[in-house]
């Protein structure tokens, strides 16, 4: 019964605000004013104040709050764990398979290109420092297995 009349006195107070914006000349604002207004009259005349009232008083519902945060939490997890390891493991064992396959390269029969027109090139030439004395010989052995 209490529950009822906060609801009518809150679309009450709000219709008011809606007429005041509406006489600024703020027609838009009034109507959304208006719209947010009326949701708490329409919420008691069908009767989900009522049900929200015995259910916020109910320890079995509460009950069934809980376990269905946990299985929220549970289905989020699971989502995130599988993001993270890239798929269902349907698609991670046909990822694997696939990268088996392609892993050897397949031979050709002949260059495509034909000779090369230029000579291979030689060591790189020792880099000039800015008098550091930085060694880059770690990132030149990078790029060369890499072929860079």
């Amino acid at each position: 019964m209490i529950a009822e009349t906060v609801c009518s006195a809150a679309s009450a107070a709000g219709l008011g605000i809606a007429v005041v914006t509406a006489y600024r000349k703020r027609y838009l604002s009034a109507a959304r004013i208006a719209a947010y207004s009326l949701v708490p009259v329409g919420l008691v005349m069908t009767g989900v104040v009522g049900w929200l009232a015995d259910t916020a008083f109910s320890p079995t519902a509460w009950a069934g709050f809980a376990v269905l945060g946990a299985a929220w939490a549970l289905f989020a997890s699971t989502r995130a764990v599988e993001r993270r390891r890239g798929g269902t493991r349907a698609e991670r064992k046909a990822a694997a398979r696939d990268a088996k396959r392609d892993a050897v390269a397949p031979t050709a029969s002949a260059p495509s290109l034909g000779p090369a027109t230029r000579p291979a090139a030689g060591p790189a030439a020792a880099p000039r420092g800015t008098g550091s004395g930085e060694d880059f010989s770690d990132i030149e052995a990078i790029l060369k297995k890499h072929g860079i």
